[in-house]
């Protein structure tokens, strides 16, 4: 009698050193790093910060509906300017990765290629190119803030419009021909600069990168890759702070009484989610490395290896300090900011 073998059909399990949409998740971070801190800054602001701010016991209402405002606003802002800036920036770097010898000097590509390696696989290369990218956040920092601060006030009206005032406010809409006749000529007549503007930009980073100020800074600090993007985020959040108090200070459309507020939550918020954030990355930058040895090991042969490393070092301090600063902190803050207002208000009042 013959014994017919069970075969399984099923595929096989991938496991998640080699799976390929781990890999490609991991090098789309790693080539697109900027705009993943701002989306998923973004979504945490607008979303899980704004909710936990609304539910925070204890605060004034108005209090709270400045704080609400302004972190929606301050997410959005910064997501699309940091993302005007970024997306050329990282096409750019795209170009430089497939056509190195086009766009740097050939001493460049030699001081930072590896050997026996691509140099978009060097570990040095992919180093300056995501210096470049991260910097786009504090390149930002102060326009966003200005923007910020100049747009709370009306984003605040239409987000917490003054029912009595809404009443008697009249509205008016443009005839439909008119918004026609101003854009048709525009639109018709617009240019493309795709190509152009994507090789000049692309020109720029390249000199940038030939810069022996910047190579020398790429090799005195190639030890430090991993901590690249945890250190760009919280000088980032240091200088926007500062910026943004200064702004709130300055704007003469937020209400005097609801300023002090503002500033001590970005102060104080800004501060716990520093300390907390580097403290815990610095824990889990532990573990992280034994998880990248071995997935090294296991991808070694792999051309796009350094790709996916900058994606792991770029994920972990962007999901710590996000779930500290958005999902943590929001309700201490508030509480605390809403607090101090009151105690220092009652103090200049004696």
């Amino acid at each position: 009698m013959q014994i017919k073998t069970i075969t399984n059909n099923n595929p096989s399990f991938k496991s998640i050193w080699t799976n390929k949409a781990v890999l490609k998740g991991l090098e789309t971070i790693s080539e697109h790093s900027t705009s993943f801190i701002a989306a998923t800054s973004l979504i945490m602001a607008s979303g899980v910060r704004t909710l936990t701010i609304s539910k925070t016991p204890n605060i004034d209402e108005e209090n709270k509906k400045h704080l609400m405002a302004n972190s929606i606003l301050s997410g959005l802002t910064k997501f699309l300017m940091v993302e005007a800036i970024a997306i050329p920036i990282e096409n750019a770097v795209k170009k430089i990765d497939k056509s190195p010898e086009k766009f740097l000097n050939q001493n460049t590509i030699n001081s930072l290629k590896e050997m026996g390696k691509n140099l978009s696989q060097s570990n040095k290369y992919n180093f300056a190119t995501q210096l470049l990218k991260l910097s786009t956040g504090l390149i930002t920092a102060i326009p966003k803030s200005m923007l910020t601060i100049a747009l709370l006030p009306i984003f605040m009206n239409k987000l917490f419009p003054d029912k009595d005032q809404t009443k008697k406010q009249k509205q008016y809409i443009h005839p439909k021909y008119e918004i026609n006749k101003v854009f048709e000529p525009i639109q018709s007549k617009q240019p493309s600069f795709k190509g152009g503007l994507s090789n000049l930009t692309a020109k720029g980073i390249g000199k940038i990168i030939d810069n022996n100020f910047f190579q020398n800074f790429v090799q005195k600090n190639i030890n430090k890759s991993s901590d690249i993007a945890r250190n760009i985020s919280i000088s980032t959040d240091v200088l926007l702070t500062a910026s943004f108090v200064n702004r709130i200070r300055k704007n003469k459309n937020i209400k005097e009484e609801r300023k002090k507020t503002l500033i001590y939550n970005n102060i104080i918020t800004t501060g716990l989610s520093i300390i907390g954030g580097y403290s815990v990355d610095k824990a889990v930058q532990k573990g992280t490395k034994k998880f990248i040895d071995k997935f090294s090991e296991i991808n070694k042969n792999d051309p796009k290896l350094q790709k996916y490393i900058a994606g792991i070092n770029i994920i972990r301090p962007t999901l710590i300090f996000a779930g500290i600063y958005y999902v943590i902190l929001p309700m201490i803050s508030a509480y605390l900011a809403d607090k101090t207002d009151k105690v220092i208000s009652k103090k200049e009042t004696i």
